[in-house]
C-alpha cells in the first residue's frame, strides 16, 4: 500500500520516468485576441517573447480539474493504478485553496489516498524542484512510485490591461510518473545501463523577490513602490495578480539560465554534446536562444515550446517532456537536462539518464 516503504535500502535503487500526461483547456488565445484588449500585436509579442498562442481555463475549470486529468492521462501511459502511487507532489502557485492542499484532492479524486500529497510552491521552478525531490525518495528506498505534476492557472491572476504580463502566461498541467527500477540501478555519466538523476540542484535568492511576486495587500508591495502609479515596473495596479520587473527577470534568467547548464556540465564531466536534450522552463525565447548560442547548441538539442503555450510556469517543463517522450526526441538511456528559473527568485536542474 502506499507509504509501504519506511526503512531505506542500503543500496540505491534506479529511477525512471514509466509515464507522461498533460491536460490543456480548450480555449485557445492567440496574440490577436490579446490585441484586441490592449495596445500590442501580434508582431510585438512574437519579436520579444516567442509567444503566439496560449490557453486559458473557463470559469468552470480548476487548476485541480487540469492536475487531475493530466495525472490520470501519466498514470494511464505508464500502465500504473492510482492505488500504486506512494506520494503526489503537486507543484503550483495557483493552488484552488491555501488548505486543503491540491494535491490531496486531486489524490482522493483519482484514488491514490492513502498516498501522501503536498503542494509545492517555487512558481516556474516547481516541477523541477519536484523531480529531484520525488527521484531523491525513491532512489533512497523511501518510497516506490511517486506522481509529479506542474497545473497552473495564471490567466486568473494577471491584469489582462497589462500587456507586460497579461500576453505572456497561460493555463495547463503536465504530469511525470517515477518508479523505483531495480534492474536499471542508479545513473552513471559514462554508461547507459543505469537510471535517474546525475546531478540536481535547488537554489533560491529571497532578496529578489520584488522581481516577480504576487502581492494580496498593499503592504506586500515593494515599499520603493506607489500603488496609485500603475506605470512603474513591478506594480500593474493589481492586487492578487502577478507583478513583474521584466527587464530584472530578463537579466537574471539570461545570466543564470548559462549558469545551471555550465553547473551540471561540471559536476558531472559531461559536454554539451552528450546530452541528448536540454529541457527548459518556457520562459521567454530569447533567454533561451542566448543560452543555445552560448553553448554552440544546434536547434533540435533545445526544446522550444512557448510559441504554441506561452508560458505556464510549472507546468511548462512537464508539457516539453510529454512531447518529447511522444515524439521520440527522447529515448531510454538518453541524458536530459531539465531547468527552470521562477520567482523567489528560485531555480533548479536535474539532469537525468532517462
Amino acid at each position: 500500500m502506499p507509504g509501504r516503504v519506511t526503512t531505506p535500502d542500503v543500496q540505491r535503487l534506479g529511477v525512471r520516468i514509466a509515464g507522461t500526461g498533460v491536460c490543456l483547456p480548450p480555449r485557445r488565445v492567440s496574440n490577436h485576441d490579446i490585441a484586441q484588449r490592449v495596445d500590442t500585436s501580434d508582431d510585438w509579442i512574437t519579436k520579444r517573447t516567442g509567444i503566439q498562442t496560449r490557453y486559458f481555463a473557463d470559469d468552470a475549470t480548476t487548476v485541480r480539474d487540469l492536475a487531475r486529468d493530466a495525472l490520470l492521462a501519466a498514470l494511464e501511459d505508464a500502465k500504473v493504478e492510482a492505488s500504486d502511487l506512494d506520494l503526489v507532489i503537486l507543484a503550483t502557485i495557483t493552488p484552488e485553496m491555501a488548505c486543503p492542499s491540491t494535491a490531496a484532492r486531486v489524490a482522493a479524486e483519482v484514488g491514490a489516498t492513502p498516498a501522501g500529497a503536498f503542494d509545492l510552491a517555487a512558481a516556474c521552478s516547481g516541477f523541477v524542484y519536484g523531480l529531484n525531490l520525488a527521484s531523491s525518495l525513491i532512489e533512497s528506498g523511501r518510497n516506490r512510485c511517486v506522481a509529479v505534476i506542474g497545473a497552473e492557472t495564471l490567466s486568473r491572476h494577471v491584469n489582462h490591461d497589462d500587456r507586460r504580463t497579461c500576453i505572456l502566461f497561460g493555463d495547463a498541467a503536465g504530469c511525470a510518473i517515477l518508479r523505483a527500477d531495480e534492474d536499471a540501478g542508479p545513473p552513471s555519466a559514462t554508461a547507459s545501463g543505469g537510471r535517474g538523476v546525475l546531478h540536481q540542484a535547488m537554489h533560491s535568492r529571497g532578496e529578489l523577490w520584488s522581481a516577480l511576486y504576487m502581492p494580496r495587500a498593499n503592504k506586500h508591495i515593494p515599499p520603493e513602490l506607489d500603488p496609485a502609479v500603475t506605470t512603474e515596473p513591478g506594480w500593474n495596479g493589481q492586487l492578487d495578480a502577478l507583478q513583474m520587473h521584466g527587464q530584472e527577470v530578463f537579466k537574471f534568467a539570461v545570466i543564470q539560465t548559462c549558469d545551471m547548464i555550465q553547473e551540471a556540465l561540471d559536476a558531472t564531466g559531461l559536454k554539451p554534446d552528450d546530452l541528448k536534450l536540454i529541457i527548459p522552463h518556457q520562459s521567454n525565447q530569447r533567454i533561451m536562444a542566448t543560452a543555445r548560442d552560448r553553448f554552440g547548441l544546434p536547434k533540435d538539442k533545445l526544446y522550444i515550446n512557448i510559441d504554441r503555450f506561452g508560458n505556464t510556469s510549472a507546468a511548462s517543463v512537464p508539457l516539453c517532456l510529454h512531447e518529447c517522450r511522444t515524439q521520440g526526441k527522447i529515448t531510454d538511456g538518453d541524458l536530459v537536462l531539465f531547468l527552470a528559473i521562477g520567482g523567489g527568485m528560485t531555480w533548479s536542474t536535474s539532469l537525468w539518464r532517462v
